[in-house]
């Protein structure tokens, strides 16, 4: 099957790393590995972070102008090289899709959305040409898939039919991580030679770009909980830089510099070393989404202190895999964090299970199934 992909959030081929741009790679790679050829059809992005009217509009205008010349080129192509079907990523009120609906409905093709969510408080306000183009878009899909089982309450009634709502785990390529895993000796090592290290002190990792909003008030928790375990054995490393570093280096110096270490952005191979060679994964979660971070940390092994918000608990199973605390909670963070410095077994116990469940219910290899099944049976049904 030939699919034309777009993420109008933001393109897989952008350059700034992002648990956006790493999940829309993913899903390529998955369509790809079960057996369809995958296109990215755009890399307009159409998202309005301000709530200005005035660009919603421009941006729809260039959207459906960019529509009617892929319209043209994809009419004039061949058979063999016109896309049996559209799949669009993320698609909410700031980023909504001008592109998919159009183009399905001008080649008759089914559409199918990844990750779409609907904030029925936005219509009328700022975001409302958004908001009407989310909500346009999620009523035509053939399929809504879902990896964020909290947005599906507000989804679910969009659809002509609820059973155009499919359930994905949330997934990555797990064999890089298991790997590091099996290598955590020789990880940790590295990791406390080249960080200057204490090796008798558990290490506590965050990965996570440094930027203004979410990810920056998650800092800012991060660093109020540790500054309550002064008297508790613990050092950080975090992985990650961006534009807010200097805020972010302010709110963890509350906990005592010599304990945190900054490792600045990492490859994807660099980045299976930390995985590997610390012993937790810490991170607040602020309004995330679910975490790309969480579950890579788990596929290696390493249980997580997360905050219970959104679909994070479709990844970090409570008790079972690590520990969510409620959201914005600062004390209730730092006391799982404790409990958790404090018993090394039950670390090994918790990072045990994380590689297991990960490993059966949130590969690339079972993802690839669950989406060609999904694919295939909207095909079906556009041709029956």
């Amino acid at each position: 099957m030939r699919i034309a992909f777009y993420a109008p959030m933001k393109p897989p081929t952008a350059a700034v790393p992002s648990g956006d741009r790493m999940m829309a790679r993913q899903l390529i790679r998955a369509l790809e590995l079960a057996g369809h050829r995958v296109e990215l059809a755009s890399i307009f992005r159409s998202r309005d972070g301000t709530g200005d009217a005035t660009r919603q509009a421009r941006l729809a205008r260039l959207g459906a102008r960019m529509a009617d010349r892929l319209i043209r080129r994809y009419s004039a192509a061949s058979n063999h090289n016109r896309p049996d079907a559209w799949f669009t990523y993320h698609l909410y009120h700031k980023a909504p899709d001008w592109l998919g609906p159009r183009i399905a409905d001008a080649l008759n093709i089914p559409y199918v959305i990844a990750e779409a969510s609907f904030a029925p408080k936005q219509d009328g306000r700022k975001w409302a040409t958004g908001h009407d183009a989310a909500a346009a878009a999620i009523r035509r899909a053939d399929r809504v898939i879902s990896l964020n089982s909290h947005d599906s309450a507000c989804v679910r009634p969009l659809l002509r039919d609820p059973s155009r709502l499919a359930a994905l785990r949330p997934f990555t390529d797990i064999a890089p991580f298991v790997d590091a895993s099996e290598n955590r000796e020789k990880h940790r090592d590295s990791l406390v030679r080249d960080f200057r290290l204490n090796p008798e002190n558990p290490i506590l990792l965050t990965v996570a770009m440094m930027r203004d909003g979410d990810k920056l008030d998650s800092y800012k928790l991060l660093g109020q909980a540790l500054a309550l375990l002064r008297d508790t054995p613990w050092q950080l490393v975090v992985v990650g830089d961006g534009a807010k570093r200097d805020a972010v280096e302010r709110a963890l110096s509350s906990t005592g510099p010599e304990r945190v270490r900054f490792a600045g952005v990492q490859s994807p191979a660099g980045l299976c070393r930390f995985y590997g060679g610390s012993d937790m994964m810490v991170w607040p979660a602020i309004r995330e989404a679910y975490g790309m971070a969480l579950l890579e940390a788990q596929a290696a092994g390493l249980p997580v202190v997360a905050g219970n918000v959104g679909g994070v608990s479709d990844i970090v199973r409570h008790g079972q895999t690590g520990i969510l605390t409620p959201e914005g909670d600062a004390a209730a963070f730092a006391q799982a964090m404790k409990s958790l410095i404090e018993t090394p077994e039950r670390r090994t116990t918790l990072g045990a299970e994380a590689r297991r469940i990960t490993a059966e219910q949130h590969s690339i290899a079972t993802a690839a199934e669950q989406l060609n099944d999904v694919m295939m049976t909207v095909i079906g049904e556009s041709v029956s």
